[in-house]
């Protein structure tokens, strides 16, 4: 079957492999020079199946309003009329009930560890080499009203059997030993073993070579205008160098998905909501971090890949907005500064935003549309990365007609209806 691919980030890439592998003839169209230049460019690293938590939780409307007045807020509202950030918050907010928690975060778990399982295998056949560690992720308090507030996490961990320890602040020094040097008091750790971290560019960027060297076709520099329909099947993708033809289409296309879909009366609940990283070139090993740390408090990432720190966090929601304002920055190197000190060059860091396609339940949008030949890979929104490899496994076999190995009737965007 031919297949067009729309989107070459880490979604639409992954998705091209796999479905290269099952013997589709494959063609990627992105608009960008090449693979894995927006959102997968400079994203925090993780690879957190554990972590996999939607943003809507019980009680965030009074954290949000608490974070919009902080110095370093992880949250950054621009109010203005705009109608699918209107949409999208009130629907956010009507997940934020502990049963829609405890739904929500299952399927985005359920995901993620098949995608962890995934990826292993793929590294395994494959060789691939992305910067890899596989040496767990701790999410740290520096509070311990924060720690003592993790039974509910910690229930959900138990339910999907996700190994966890719960660590005071000795036991997060000798998990994450840079962490001696901090500045600051903290009071402990909720750590996942088994998570990973990765250069998520490295990996799609790679990934893609090896795509091409399998058949699949890269059209890249090409813009697409709108995908043409009739009697419910989707004709050809129209793009500004032509149309491209294909039995079957994957929007994969990330914030930028629901422009493309609404022209053809689908009304899919994503909005980017942007977040920031810096790159710190390492100076002292002694003082960095092994693998990932979680800053709580500040809801930023700090990732060791290879001989760099990659600081990533924050949620902005501005629209499609790529600016770089100079107090997000700040924000990144407060938090890595006072808990690594002197272990990167922050002058010498290099700083970037992307847009993250969000849901307002946080599980992505998995699988078939009303059109018979068109379907949907996209709205992973922090966790893309994460779930890649088992959401390009999952609609592959959705598109080949097989079963899947786990659920996916919840992920597919039906589930809004």
């Amino acid at each position: 079957m031919k297949i067009a691919v729309l989107g070459s980030g880490v979604i639409g890439v992954t998705s091209a492999w796999y479905l290269a592998a099952a013997g589709h003839e494959v063609t990627v169209i992105d608009r960008q020079p090449g693979p894995g230049l927006e959102t997968s460019f400079a994203n925090a690293g993780e690879i957190s199946p554990g972590y996999a938590s939607p943003w809507a939780v019980p009680g965030i409307p009074v954290k949000a309003l608490r974070w919009l007045f902080m110095k370093h807020a992880p949250l950054i509202l621009h109010f203005r009329f705009d109608l699918p950030m209107v949409r999208w918050t009130a629907a956010m907010l009507s997940n934020c009930t502990q049963r829609a928690y405890a739904l929500n975060k299952s399927r985005m778990v359920r995901l993620a560890e098949y995608s962890r399982d995934c990826l292993i295998d793929l590294r395994r056949s494959t060789g691939i080499a992305y910067d890899e560690r596989s040496r767990g992720t701790l999410q740290l308090f520096r509070e311990q009203r924060q720690l003592d507030s993790i039974d509910k996490d910690i229930a959900v961990l138990k339910a999907d059997g996700v190994p966890f320890e719960v660590l005071d602040a000795a036991g997060c020094i000798v998990a994450e030993p840079g962490l001696a040097s901090s500045k600051v008091i903290f009071a402990g750790g909720l750590r996942l073993p088994n998570d990973e971290t990765g250069d998520c560019f490295k990996f799609t960027s790679t990934l893609a070579e090896m795509a091409k060297a399998r058949g699949v076709t890269f059209l890249h520099g090409r813009s697409i205008r709108r995908l043409a329909d009739a009697n419910g099947r989707i004709t050809h993708v129209e793009t500004d160098s032509g149309g491209v033809h294909a039995d079957a289409y994957l929007v994969a296309l990330g914030s930028h998905s629901p422009r493309v879909l609404a022209p053809l009366g689908i009304d899919l609940p994503v909005y980017p909501v942007k977040g920031y990283s810096i790159t710190v070139p390492i100076v002292d090993e002694h003082r960095s971090p092994v693998s990932t740390l979680m800053d709580e408090s500040y809801k930023v990432a700090i990732t060791r890949l290879g001989e760099r720190i990659r600081v990533g966090g924050m949620a902005e929601l501005s629209g499609y907005s790529n600016d770089l304002p100079a107090a997000r920055r700040a924000t990144l190197e407060y938090s890595v500064g006072s808990l690594f000190p002197g272990a990167g060059d922050l002058s010498r860091a290099s700083f970037w935003s992307g847009l993250r396609p969000m849901t307002p339940d946080g599980t992505p949008v998995i699988g078939a549309t009303r059109f018979a030949n068109l379907f949907l890979n996209t709205g992973h929104g922090t966790l893309g990365w994460t779930m890649a490899c088992g959401s390009a496994k999952v609609i592959t076999d959705l598109m080949s007609g097989k079963t899947a190995d786990i659920e996916t009737a919840d992920l597919a965007i039906s589930r809004y209806r």
